[in-house]
Order: structure tokens, then C-alpha cells, then sequence
């Protein structure tokens, strides 16, 4: 489980941080989800640590996913905290952002966790 979710979700964050630089109306800018250059790089430096893991260490997919689990479930926290569209001073975040990041945090570190039973490589 920790390998798939891996892969998927390394797919899903690069495609997002490619889309996050090209208009549209779901990510960027403009979107409904606020993405600046920063956040577009973050990421696409999480998709390619996600495959990377599931392609290349897939027996390290539990604890990656748990990790990245924690800090989307903290920079969730900080959202719902955060004053206008910036988050930590630099990153472009807003509402939705935040409660997708609640979500995912929640899915990465549940699914984290249920690799930690599985055996190597599933």
C-alpha cells in the first residue's frame, strides 16, 4: 500500500506543480487552489521524492509517507492560522489549500501507517 499511494500521489504533486505554472483555473496563480513559483516547487520536489521512494525504496514508502503526513498536518495547522494569502512569509496559500492540506495530511500519515505492517516492497 505504501509503495502505490507513493507512486500515485508522486504523480498527482508533479503534475499539479507543472500545472501550477501554466494558466488554468484549478492551480496557480489565479486558481482555485493559490500556487506561486514556491509552492509549485514544493510540489514538485514532493512528487519526485514520492516516486523516487516507490520506484527506487519502496520499503522506505511508510515512513516517507508518515513524515510528509506530519508536515502537511502542521502546515495545515499554520494555514488556518495564517493572515491573507501567504503562508510562512512566502509561500501563496489560501483556504483551500489549507483544507486540502488537512486532508492530505491525514491520507499520507494513515497511509504511512498501514505500511508499516506490509511487507517490504508491497
Amino acid at each position: 500500500m505504501g509503495k502505490t499511494l507513493a507512486m500515485v500521489l508522486g504523480y498527482v504533486f508533479v503534475i499539479l506543480g507543472v500545472l501550477g505554472f501554466i494558466s488554468n483555473p484549478l492551480v496557480g496563480s489565479t486558481g482555485y487552489f493559490l500556487a506561486d513559483t514556491v509552492h509549485n516547487l514544493i510540489h514538485l520536489v514532493s512528487g519526485i521524492v514520492f516516486l523516487w521512494v516507490a520506484y527506487g525504496a519502496p520499503m522506505k514508502s511508510g515512513a516517507v509517507l508518515k513524515i510528509f503526513g506530519v508536515v502537511y498536518l502542521l502546515i495545515a495547522i499554520l494555514g488556518f492560522f495564517q493572515a491573507g494569502d501567504v503562508l510562512l512569509g512566502f509561500i501563496s496559500s489560501n483556504m483551500h489549500d489549507t483544507w486540502l492540506h488537512l486532508v492530505l495530511g491525514v491520507v499520507l500519515l494513515v497511509g504511512g501507517l498501514k505500511a508499516k505492517g506490509m511487507p517490504q516492497g508491497m
